[in-house]
């Protein structure tokens, strides 16, 4: 039976791979199966198995233990890179600017808490950046923070490791706790929060189809593409009716006459002005008799040359005689703008004879079959360039070291690039949905398991000597951000509680925190968007302060 206890105990390559395989497996059987009312620790069971392994005696090649560390760190960090990098500057848009500031702000506070902490306690400025982002429940930034004091030292801090350990299951129910009280405080009934919503107009972008009869005498013998000159509003004009009874899809030079029946698309907050334009009709357009070859058909973008280009510049209406209404991208619709980039990926709305329609899908692609080819090219590509980058020392004032942006913030950035910019110099980032959440599943898998075990053989006797302090000094870096903001955010921002709910949920970049927020209104989007738009930010942001927090007070 040596040889079935060498698997658990012993040494060398094939036991690190079946100890750290079996730390990943109990610990996602773990985080699946056990639950306190919908709250899970999730993956991060992975971590907390890894410590008792280790203290039981299960060990880890030291070249495996740090070579599954980095390579999980990289895979993770730049899935999530590629998954924010398309909306991660559009969400300083005019509503996404306050709600960045809101997150920011608790990011800020949160570090300033830990380090006032580790001022009145004397608790070292590395396990007080361990229990920091436990308390954040935020994986990257540990890992930034890690690999930081690794460059600095030469060694590594398992403390780092324990104090993220001890605060993470408290920063999960903290975060919880803190929507709880807001309400609480701030006397939030649910019902007319939502009924204030509902009563809320045109703040929601929405893509929206109008069929209208045209009646403004401004808009007789204007051109197609007079309309958004006039409204100051993007419209896409998909059909025409004419008073003759002929329909037709028109091109940007088409006249458009008082009497004449459309379907405009725009976005929902323009409806006001849409309806300025004439009256709403009930017409059904696949009912006219002598024009039952327009159809309207979704497309699939999967032709490589595509990738990057405008619409405009891709003149579908002189070679096809279609037009594109709608782009629908990572779950959002877009309205087909002429300067919008198509990328791989996207859902295409087109409306046309139905011979112009097959011969663009054939143009365009349209074979979802290849989009489950992994484009494994432009993945490691883009690690070469963010472990190059991070690899760069900048000299800044007042730090004694060169400051490097590391494997973790290096990838991140590289990722956040070529997902917002990629298109345009026509490389391929697109991944599915499945493949991006198995990459970055396999990343923080292999990153907290070899954690784990790094930190394991000191983690019960840290705990024993005082390290149990490290949970209360977690509770309040989450709460008091949180509150603050939180308050803020209420009291004179005026956010609907739906809003600050997934604002809070995203500064921390928390699922269980989103879902929560979510089954709280089934009439709403809101917490999910909120999420969505502070999301990008908060985890650059993360990772960033993960650094700092090192270099600047070691």
């Amino acid at each position: 039976m040596d040889w079935f206890s060498s698997l658990f105990f012993g040494t060398g390559i094939a036991h690190s791979i079946f100890v750290l395989a079996l730390a990943i497996a109990v610990g996602i059987f773990l985080g699946a199966k056990l639950k306190f009312k919908g709250i899970t620790l999730g993956i991060t069971w992975i971590l907390f198995c890894a410590i008792a392994c280790s203290h039981f005696g299960m060990t880890l090649d030291p070249q495996v233990e740090s070579f599954a560390k980095d390579l999980g760190l990289i895979l993770f960090v730049y899935s999530i890179g590629l998954q924010v990098g398309p909306g991660f500057f559009s969400s300083f848009g005019k509503g996404g600017l306050r709600l960045n500031m809101l997150a920011a702000s608790i990011v800020v506070l949160s570090c300033v808490t830990a380090y006032v902490i580790h001022l009145l306690s004397g608790t070292d400025i590395a396990t007080m950046t361990g229990v920091l982002f436990g308390a954040v429940t935020n994986t990257p930034g540990l890992g930034a923070a890690q690999q930081t004091f690794q460059d600095l030292t030469g060694m590594s801090n398992p403390d780092i490791a324990s104090g993220y350990a001890m605060a993470y299951p408290l920063g999960v129910v903290g975060i919880l706790f803190s929507m709880l009280v807001i309400r609480w405080v701030f006397r939030i009934k649910m019902d007319k929060e939502e009924e204030q919503v509902k009563a809320e107009k045109g703040e929601v972008q929405q893509v929206e189809h109008y069929d209208m009869k045209l009646t403004n005498p401004q808009i007789d013998g204007l051109h197609v593409r007079d309309l958004s000159l006039l409204t100051h509003v993007t419209i896409v004009v998909s059909r025409v009716l004419d008073k003759e009874g002929n329909e037709f899809m028109p091109d940007a030079e088409t006249l458009l006459h008082v009497g004449d029946q459309v379907r405009l698309v725009t976005d929902k907050k323009n409806e006001r002005t849409v309806l300025l334009l004439g009256e709403l009709t009930d017409i059904k357009w696949e009912e006219q008799e002598k024009n039952i070859h327009l159809v309207s058909q979704h497309i699939v973008v999967t032709k490589d040359k595509i990738n990057g280009k405008q619409i405009c510049d891709l003149k579908v209406r002189d070679a096809f005689h279609i037009t594109i209404t709608r782009v629908r991208r990572a779950g959002i619709e877009l309205l087909a703008t002429p300067d919008l980039r198509l990328q791989l990926g996207d859902r295409l709305t087109v409306v046309g004879e139905k011979e112009a329609v097959d011969k663009i899908a054939k143009a365009f692609g349209n074979s979802t079959k290849k989009l489950d080819a992994p484009n494994l090219a432009s993945l490691f590509f883009g690690i070469i360039l963010g472990v190059a980058l991070g690899s760069i020392p900048f000299a800044l004032p007042g730090l004694s070291q060169p400051f490097k942006l590391g494997i973790a913030g290096g990838s991140l950035i590289i990722a956040i690039l070529m997902g917002a910019f990629g298109t345009k110099w026509h490389l391929v980032t697109y991944t599915t949905t499945s493949a991006n959440l198995m990459i970055r599943e396999i990343g923080i898998s292999l990153f907290l398991a070899s954690v784990g075990f790094g930190a394991g053989k000191s983690f019960i006797p840290t705990l024993i000597g005082g390290g149990y302090v490290w949970i209360g000094y977690g509770v309040l870096i989450t709460l008091l951000p949180l509150l603050l903001i939180g308050i803020v955010g209420r009291k004179w921002m005026k956010l609907d509680y739906f809003t600050l709910m997934g604002l809070i949920a995203g500064s921390t970049t928390d699922p269980p925190a989103l879902a929560y927020a979510t089954s709280q209104s089934s009439a709403n989007d809101r917490a999910a968007v909120a999420y969505s738009t502070v999301y990008p930010l908060t985890m650059f942001l993360r990772v960033l302060t993960g650094q700092l927090m090192i270099l600047l007070f070691l």
